[in-house]
């Protein structure tokens, strides 16, 4: 867990989904501290929590880096000296915690993770206020909350949002250990996959990741480095990074992401395989902390999704991390949706890159650092 403190300058307004929330949190009555906020994307609905309900500290949970780096800047220029505790997603982050203020994840896996810990070991009397917006909401997530929690309401739509409260604690869920990370053996790949509730495609193999994963053990020996360090950018889960280390054990691997539910996964993932000798995982920003021009090899699965949205150059930073570590002729591995024009991205940001399969849904794209 981490702190961070305030300033003194107005923080961020909070958007329709933060005020929907307050409104609804204050409606419930009197807020004891402590109280933890779960998803703040900006930081604003951290501090105008504390501003509503007059509290000195306040416990967050960011999945995202990015979003974490948003609510310091936040809390940094608020109104008060307001602390705010960060936690990772742990029993610590909800003990004896009274009320929960939760920006609905898309994931109902990740949902499902934090609302168990809540369930298992916040205050038997605590309330679980939980807003979005309500094009993004689903019958899934009151179905997740009902099996943690006995009484589950919604309120009424506002400026498109909506709330979801959860009460009443399951009884067989109070003081259970978690289930999560779930852990299911690949017999493809000959190892466990384990995952928290936000990793991206759970404990499983997801499509674009096989297509890579193919295309590496089919290219000539020679195409790629067999020694030295290599890096999985955007690593999720650990699978390439771990695949990586066992395909080739001559290699160094740096398993790097920038969400806590990547990060803890691929950790596990790489544990269960044994190759933590050879795979480091690190919780990063694009591979942030890794030295210019001291990479041998990239291997990235770049998202194209922010939230529910499309965004095609979404990976272009990763490209621009990438070709700033790897070395000078350096090689990069890079998979993605067809439709999508990473080919001449990759060809203007890393090197010459040349297409090396392409499936019916995803292409797989070798490019060399230029020097």
């Amino acid at each position: 867990m981490a702190d961070s403190n305030l300033g003194t300058a107005p923080a961020g307004a909070p958007d329709p989904v933060d005020r929907l929330i307050l409104d609804e949190a204050a409606d419930l009555g009197g807020v004891d501290a402590p109280l933890a906020v779960v998803g703040d994307v900006t930081g604003a609905l951290a501090v105008a929590a504390a501003e509503r309900f007059d509290l000195d500290t306040i416990r967050t949970f960011h999945d995202a880096l990015s979003e974490e780096r948003a609510s310091d800047e936040a809390v940094r220029a608020s109104f008060r000296s307001l602390k705010a505790v960060r936690f990772g997603l742990e029993p610590a982050l909800f003990d004896g915690v009274r009320l929960v203020l939760l920006r609905l994840p898309k994931s109902l896996a990740e949902l499902d993770e934090i609302v168990r810990l809540a369930a298992a070991h916040a205050h038997p009397d605590v309330r679980i206020v939980a807003g979005g917006r309500i094009k993004h909401m689903s019958r899934g997530m009151n179905e997740t909350l009902e099996r943690s929690f006995d009484v589950v309401t919604a309120s009424l739509g506002r400026q498109k949002s909506r709330v979801l409260h959860a009460s009443v604690p399951r009884a067989e869920l109070r003081g259970a250990p978690s289930v999560y990370p779930v852990v299911q053996r690949s017999e493809e790949l000959g190892f466990a996959i384990a995952s928290h509730g936000g990793a991206f495609a759970g404990p499983r193999l997801d499509l674009g990741t096989r297509e890579l994963l193919a295309t590496l053990r089919d290219l000539p020996a020679d195409a790629l480095p067999e020694s030295g360090l290599a890096v999985d950018l955007g690593c999720g889960t650990g699978v390439l990074a771990v695949s990586l280390a066992r395909l080739r054990p001559r290699l160094e691997v740096i398993a790097s992401d920038r969400s806590w539910a990547a990060a803890a996964s691929a950790r596990e993932t790489v544990r269960l395989a044994g190759v933590e000798d050879r795979v480091e995982v690190r919780r990063e920003d694009a591979g942030s902390s890794i030295e210019t021009e001291t990479v041998d090899l990239v291997l990235l699965n770049p998202p194209f999704h922010d939230r529910h949205e499309v965004v095609e150059d979404m990976a272009h930073p990763l490209f621009e991390q990438a070709a700033r570590m790897l070395k000078p002729g350096g090689a990069m591995l890079t998979v993605f949706n067809s439709g999508l024009a990473h080919r001449a991205a990759l060809e203007r940001i890393v090197g010459p890159s040349a297409q090396v399969a392409r499936g019916a849904k995803f292409t797989v794209v070798l490019s060399r650092r230029r020097d």
